[in-house]
Order: structure tokens, then C-alpha cells, then sequence
């Protein structure tokens, strides 16, 4: 975690159903209750997604709870979000969805200098196997650090 970064919420689940090429930082469009209740970290990034459309970036799936202060007019939970990119990002997030087999997948939302950001990826589906292979690498790596330390008792 860099320095004036605080995370609000990440989705674990998509280092390990994807396999990361490339990361963007983005920024969100919010109303104020969102904010209120992102602060309270009240977030899901689980089973969310983004697209690019008539050459915009929106986010789908995203839950931000309801803030309980708030009125008639606090927002809905899962309304579709719009990420805030340079027009020369949105134009490499092009290229890359047009490309078969990849999607944007939200990582982490995080408040950077007061502002809420999101960390938007590139990813390409693991299949099973793959997922299979990355739990046994770990397993491995889990047994030979244990090893190491039993060694150096």
C-alpha cells in the first residue's frame, strides 16, 4: 500500500479467477452519500465488472450500501458508475477489450489525497487448471518456508 493510499474494499476473488495484464487507475463519479458511505467502508467489489461504451468506462456490480444518515435522496446500491480516464487510457482499454478473451475487472477502491480511486485491470480467465496449478505453487512455497524455519531453530 503506497503512502496517502487507504483502501476501502478489494476483490480478492479476481487475482485468482484472472490472470492481471495490466493495471489502470481511475476515478469515480460518486454523489455524496456514496462518498459518506465508502468512508464507513461500506463497498463490494465482488462480481463487478466494467465496460467501455460510446467511448466511456462504467462500472457494473459495484455495491456501496446505503449511508444511514441519509435522506430521500441517498443513493442506489448498485447503480451503474462512471470511471473518470484519460481519453488515451479509454483508447488502450479499447484495443484491449476488443481482443479476445480479456476484460476490465475492478481490483481495489481506495481513497488517494481525499479522492475515491479505483484500481481497474486488464485480465485475461484463468481456467481451471490454471487456478489448480496456482493453489499447488502456493502450497509448495507455504511447505518450503516452513521447512526454512524449522531448519533455523
Amino acid at each position: 500500500m503506497s503512502e496517502g493510499r487507504k483502501t476501502i474494499a478489494q476483490n480478492r476473488k479476481a487475482r485468482h479467477d484472472y490472470f492481471i495484464e495490466e493495471t489502470f487507475e481511475a476515478g469515480i463519479a460518486l454523489t455524496g452519500t456514496e462518498v459518506k458511505s465508502l468512508r464507513l467502508g461500506r463497498a463490494n467489489l465482488n462480481d463487478s465488472y466494467a465496460v467501455v461504451k460510446d467511448g466511456e468506462v462504467f462500472v457494473h456490480g459495484l455495491h456501496i450500501s446505503p449511508y444511514d444518515m441519509g435522506n430521500r435522496f441517498n443513493h442506489d446500491p448498485m447503480r451503474v458508475r462512471k470511471l473518470l480516464l484519460h481519453k488515451y487510457e479509454i483508447n488502450k482499454l479499447i484495443g484491449y477489450t476488443q481482443r479476445k478473451g480479456l476484460t476490465l475487472v475492478p481490483l481495489s477502491l481506495y481513497f488517494k489525497k481525499g479522492l475515491v480511486k479505483v484500481e481497474l485491470a486488464v485480465a485475461r480467465g484463468k481456467k481451471l487448471y490454471d487456478k489448480r496449478d496456482d493453489i499447488a505453487r502456493r502450497d509448495a512455497m507455504r511447505e518450503i518456508d516452513r521447512k526454512m524455519k524449522d531448519l533455523s531453530r
